[in-house]
C-alpha cells in the first residue's frame, strides 16, 4: 500500500517524486515510457532550456538527470497505468499497485508521432532524435516547420556535413530566431514548399523524391537519414475513462489541485485553470501544492512543514 502514485515521470513527475520523497511519503512513481524524462528526454534532450530557476541555460537531458539524481526510489517505467478503480480508502491500478491517493502528472498525455504513409517504412527514417553526435559527418533531411523540425536542424548541422530542412509552406511556424541562425549555416538548405513523395533506396543512400506544394515542381535529394517533425498525437482517452472532468486545455483542478474526483490530485500540463500558462517550472509549484495538500489529507493530525528551510 502506497501512500501516493505518481503517474508520469516527466520533468514535473520526478521532482513530484523527490518532494514527495522529502515528505517521507511511501510513493510509486509510474511512466508508460521506457525511460523516465517524458517528451524533454525524448523530443529535446539537447534543447537548452532556459526558463528553469536558478539555471539560466540547461539541456533538457541535463535537467532529466539532476531531477533523477535527487530520487531515492527507482522510477517504474515501461509501466503504463490502464486502469484506475476507487475503492473504500485507496485506489487500486492495474489490478496489481494499491495507493491511498493519486498525482496525475502525465503532460500532454501519452503521445505517438505523426508518422508518414507506410511505403516510406525504413530504418533510417526517425521520429525521435536523442543524439545528433551519432549522424556525424552524415547527410541529413528533417521534414517539417515547427519547433521540434527547427530544433533538430539546428542541432545535426554541428554534426552532420549537410542538412536538408523540407517544410510544406514558405512560413515556418517554429521560433524565428531558431529559423534564422539556420539561414546563416552553410551546411543547411531550407527546401520550400515541398512535401516528401516517394523513397528508393541505393547504395545506402535514400533518394528522396519531393513534389511542389501548390506547383507542378519536383525535386530529388539524396540523404542518410529522414528525421520527421510532423508532431505528436497526444492520448487523453484513459482520462475520461476514469472519470476525471476536462476540458479542451486538460483536467479541471482546484487552488489545491484536486480533481473531481476525491484523492486524485493533477498537475503540469495536463492540468487547466484560468490563467495557466504551460512552463516546466509552474508545473513544479503545481506538484508542490498537491503533495502539500495530499499530506494534510493522509496525515490531519501532523503538522506540516510548508517552508523549505524548516525541513
Amino acid at each position: 500500500m502506497f501512500d501516493l502514485a505518481i503517474i508520469g515521470a516527466g520533468p514535473v513527475g520526478l521532482f513530484a517524486t523527490q518532494f514527495a520523497n522529502l515528505h517521507n511519503l511511501k510513493t510509486a512513481t509510474f511512466e508508460a515510457l521506457d525511460s523516465a524524462g517524458g517528451q524533454v528526454q525524448m523530443l529535446f534532450p539537447n534543447k537548452n532550456i532556459q526558463d528553469i530557476p536558478t539555471y539560466s541555460s540547461i539541456k533538457g537531458n541535463q535537467l532529466v538527470k539532476k531531477l533523477k539524481d535527487n530520487i531515492s526510489e527507482p522510477v517504474i517505467v515501461n509501466n503504463k497505468i490502464q486502469m484506475i478503480e476507487k475503492k473504500n480508502d485507496y485506489f487500486l491500478l492495474n489490478n496489481t499497485y494499491k495507493a491511498k491517493t493519486v498525482l496525475l502528472t502525465t503532460g500532454l498525455g501519452a503521445f505517438h508521432p505523426k508518422k508518414l504513409p507506410a511505403k516510406f517504412d525504413n530504418e533510417h527514417i526517425h521520429y525521435f532524435m536523442p543524439d545528433a553526435q551519432i549522424y556525424q559527418n552524415k547527410i541529413a533531411t528533417v521534414l517539417g516547420g515547427g519547433d521540434s523540425a527547427l530544433d533538430w536542424a539546428i542541432e545535426l548541422a554541428q554534426y552532420c556535413k549537410e542538412v536538408n530542412l523540407i517544410h510544406r509552406r514558405n512560413e515556418f511556424r517554429g521560433l524565428e530566431s531558431n529559423l534564422k541562425t539556420l539561414q546563416t549555416l552553410k551546411n543547411v538548405k531550407i527546401l520550400t514548399p515541398y512535401l516528401p513523395k516517394d523513397i528508393n533506396v541505393v547504395d545506402n543512400l535514400i533518394q528522396l523524391q519531393l513534389k511542389g506544394v501548390g506547383n507542378n515542381d519536383s525535386s530529388m535529394i539524396e540523404t542518410n537519414d529522414i528525421f520527421v517533425a510532423y508532431g505528436y498525437k497526444s492520448d487523453n482517452r484513459l482520462l475520461k475513462k476514469w472519470g476525471l472532468t476536462l476540458n479542451q486545455e486538460g483536467i479541471l483542478v482546484d487552488r489545491s489541485m484536486a480533481t473531481n474526483i476525491s484523492g486524485i490530485y493533477a498537475a503540469g500540463d495536463n492540468v487547466s485553470y484560468p490563467g495557466r500558462v504551460p512552463m516546466i517550472a509552474l508545473g513544479f509549484g503545481e506538484a508542490q501544492i498537491a503533495i502539500s495538500n495530499i499530506m494534510a489529507k493522509l496525515f490531519p493530525e501532523k503538522k506540516i512543514t510548508l517552508h523549505s528551510t524548516s525541513i
